[in-house]
């Protein structure tokens, strides 16, 4: 069990536990649209889904996983949170979603599985979590492009070397970045991951900014203190 301020998550059927990455993403994605309606795209422990859920005053958020035992502790974590009447997960691949698409978002947000390199472990569970041909950021692209909305927001984390190669994707959909920050552990460490948002037009100009988690270990920087404090019991 994972305890936020506000809702807990049962993890332990779920290949990918509850990390920075999803914290991360679920308190900096943009919410200045005021979003009717949200998608969770490969939820795991519907995290995403439930930080947005607290965060906004979304009235339909929808989660898909691929994965069964995923799909059924998301459904628990829902049910169990205090936004049950506005949380739903789908147990869909993301092909099969996006073949009827019944409604358009405001805010879809993914932390995608990203280990582009080649070798697996003996754990299909855990490899289908975690590995990028299992959804393939162009598979990714190509469904938020169909299901965002005009004013909407696509929000992402992904690691830093893909962050060009991503960009480049989205623009072939007419998917422009209004908000990109870099992350590093430390202030000497290298950037690790980038966090990107896109929206259906195109900035005059983007201004990145970064964001330092530790200044030593367990010492964290204000910045994350501020972006992670309304859902960390110990922030």
């Amino acid at each position: 069990m994972f305890n936020f301020k506000q809702f807990s998550v049962q993890q332990d059927q779920c290949a990918m536990k509850i990390g920075t990455d999803s914290v991360l993403l679920g308190a900096w994605c943009p919410i200045e649209n005021n979003p009717f309606s949200v998608l969770d795209i490969g939820a795991g422990t519907g995290v995403l889904s439930l930080m947005l859920a607290q965060r906004s005053n979304a009235e339909q958020i929808d989660a898909i996983e691929i994965d069964e035992n995923a799909y059924e502790q998301c459904v628990d974590n829902f049910e169990n949170s205090p936004w049950a009447d506005r949380l739903f997960c789908f147990h869909a691949a993301l092909d099969e979603f996006v073949e009827e698409p019944e409604d358009e978002y405001d805010i879809i947000i993914s932390n995608p599985p990203f280990y582009s390199e080649n070798f697996k472990t003996e754990n299909i569970q855990r490899d289908l979590a975690r590995f990028q041909d299992a959804l393939p950021f162009e598979d990714l692209i190509d469904a938020a492009d169909l299901l965002l909305s005009e004013n909407g927001i696509f929000a992402v984390i992904i690691p830093y070397k893909e962050e060009e190669k991503f960009i480049d994707l989205c623009a072939q959909v007419e998917l422009y970045p209004v908000k990109i920050t870099r992350v590093k552990g430390t202030p000497t460490s290298e950037i690790k991951r980038s966090l990107l948002a896109f929206k259906r037009y195109e900035l005059s100009t983007l201004s990145a900014d970064e964001l330092v988690i530790e200044t030593s270990r367990h010492q964290y920087t204000d910045a994350y203190i501020s972006l992670t404090k309304d859902f960390y019991i110990k922030m």
